[in-house]
């Protein structure tokens, strides 16, 4: 059963996303905005400040979803905590490039990219857009 990570972000999942698949070889499967969602009972129609907003946005990654929201003043952003996204790959080259492009801009580098004992590389850090990532560089985990 595959899953698949949704992210909240403060008005620049577009951005987000687009980078994202750009960085990574994905490819766009939804932006809609608030402005597109017809309005129910349930659902009336955003404010003008909200409807350029991403409602749903979705990017495929090698079959990864990674899917996003913008928040709203009914659902304000509280920021991303106690997650990561983790990128991994075996391929030191691949580590640096993925680090060096999410740490452009970066809130804060939590561990740089780095040799540790457990990975050809390893490195933490919070993106520009409050994304948590983990960058490790390691053979696969061998199978049982």
């Amino acid at each position: 059963m595959p899953l698949n990570t949704y992210l909240s972000f403060d008005g620049d999942c577009r951005q987000a996303l687009e980078s994202y698949a750009a960085l990574l070889g994905g490819k766009a499967m939804a932006m809609m905005t608030f402005g597109e969602m017809p309005p129910s009972e349930e659902c009336p129609e955003p404010p003008a400040a909200v409807k350029e907003r991403i409602m749903h946005g979705c990017i495929d990654i090698g079959g990864h979803l990674l899917m996003g929201t913008d928040a709203t003043p009914d659902h304000p952003y509280a920021g991303i905590t106690g997650s990561y996204i983790s990128f991994q790959t075996g391929d030191t080259a691949e580590a640096e490039r993925v680090f060096a492009a999410l740490a452009d801009g970066a809130k804060r580098i939590e561990m740089p990219l780095q040799p540790t004992f457990w990975a050809k590389r390893y490195g933490s850090l919070v993106d520009r857009h409050g994304v948590p990532w983990m960058v490790n560089c390691s053979d696969p985990c061998p199978e049982d």
